[in-house]
């Protein structure tokens, strides 16, 4: 089980983001975002990071927020 790290800045999830976080899931089974003061340091701002992540990512992803840093994990079947 690998894993990959970026960084969540200021433009906030962004379609180049998406691709970028597709691009890191080819080659590993974890990425671990990790969510810049530029973005917005509050608990609410990385759960709208993480639901927004997942909805663009698709069904095969689940992500769990720890402190300012979101582990989104990519699964072989559909997450229930």
């Amino acid at each position: 089980m690998t894993t990959s790290h970026t960084q969540l800045g200021k433009n906030g999830v962004t379609e180049n983001f998406i691709e970028t976080m597709k691009d890191h899931f080819k080659n590993h089974d974890n990425v671990k975002v990790s969510v810049l003061k530029s973005a917005g340091h509050s608990k609410e701002a990385n759960e709208k990071y993480k639901n927004e992540i997942l909805e663009k990512m698709g069904d095969h992803y689940t992500a769990k927020t720890m402190g300012f840093t979101i582990f989104v994990k990519k699964w072989r079947k559909k997450a229930r």
